[in-house]
């Protein structure tokens, strides 16, 4: 049977590129008050932001439940007997914990392998697309998930915030907590080491990112998957695409918008860019 792979709204596939690509995707959840939605699911993106910018209250989020795992483990359980679930950082989100603990709760002989993407965003979500690719070449849940877990170490991402203070208020800042008193013109640009939020430097405008970002990612000798995504601004990401153009062909650069729960801490025009290393 071919192997089912499971992930999360974090990983920033949409629902769109979810069924082209056969992936179930768990949803996190925000909650605005007292209000609690499914991430992409009860609440839009558009939505979303247009609520962040323009209402006083800072909205909170949590991860799926295992009984949230458990019901799609037991779904695909019945259409097959390996599945491969790729989630968000540990370090980041209890989604690994539930996710886990589902595996344990699942009353059959299914196979179920949980990895730590130890990343977030389609940093995550570029490991979850090389799995389906190597499923859909026949791989097996070993080989399928061999490769994942070396693929964890191949995926990075940079993030370009407009602010760090929707990262500090939501704790999850990291390493990077010695920008926060950086002068407001500066713009930090961040990546993820060892599973949670690092500092990579501080740019003054977009124009220094975009310079910032198309040197490191020329200075990689081989990027099999290469993804571009905002949170409210399209056009600073189509001027990022542009930019990445004369070293990866832009119509197989992949496209997304940065989910609520993720938005929750990155706020307004943040941007993300991450890429895949092949393998040497």
């Amino acid at each position: 049977m071919t192997v089912k792979i499971v992930t999360d709204t974090l990983s920033d596939i949409t629902s769109d590129l979810a069924a082209e690509l056969g992936v179930t995707v768990v949803p996190l959840y925000v909650r605005f008050g007292e209000t609690l939605y499914r991430d992409r699911v009860e609440i839009s993106t558009d939505e979303f932001y247009r609520r962040l910018i323009n209402e006083g209250a800072f909205p909170s989020t949590t991860q799926p439940t295992p009984n949230d795992f458990l019901e799609v483990y037991k779904n695909l359980s019945k259409e097959t007997d390996e599945i491969l679930v790729i989630v968000v950082s540990s370090k980041l989100s209890g989604t690994y914990q539930s996710a886990a603990q589902a595996r344990a709760l699942l009353k059959n002989d299914c196979r179920i392998e949980v990895i730590d993407s130890q990343s977030v965003a389609l940093g995550e979500g570029l490991i979850v697309i090389d799995a389906v690719r190597a499923v859909k070449e026949g791989a097996n849940l070993e080989k399928v998930t061999a490769l994942t877990r070396k693929n964890v170490e191949r995926s990075h991402l940079i993030a370009y915030f407009d602010t760090l203070k929707y990262l500090a208020r939501g704790g999850r800042i990291g390493k990077a907590q010695g920008l926060l008193g950086s002068m407001l013109s500066v713009k930090p640009l961040l990546t993820i080491r060892d599973g949670e939020m690092a500092p990579l430097t501080r740019v003054r405008s977009l124009n220094a990112a975009l310079d910032y970002v198309y040197s490191m990612v020329s200075a990689i000798p081989n990027i099999k998957l290469l993804a571009v995504e905002h949170s409210t601004s399209l056009e600073n990401a189509d001027k990022m695409v542009e930019k990445l153009a004369p070293i990866f062909p832009k119509e197989k650069i992949y496209r997304s918008v940065i989910s609520p729960v993720i938005g929750t801490y990155a706020g307004p025009d943040a941007m993300a860019i991450s890429f895949l290393e092949a393998e040497k």
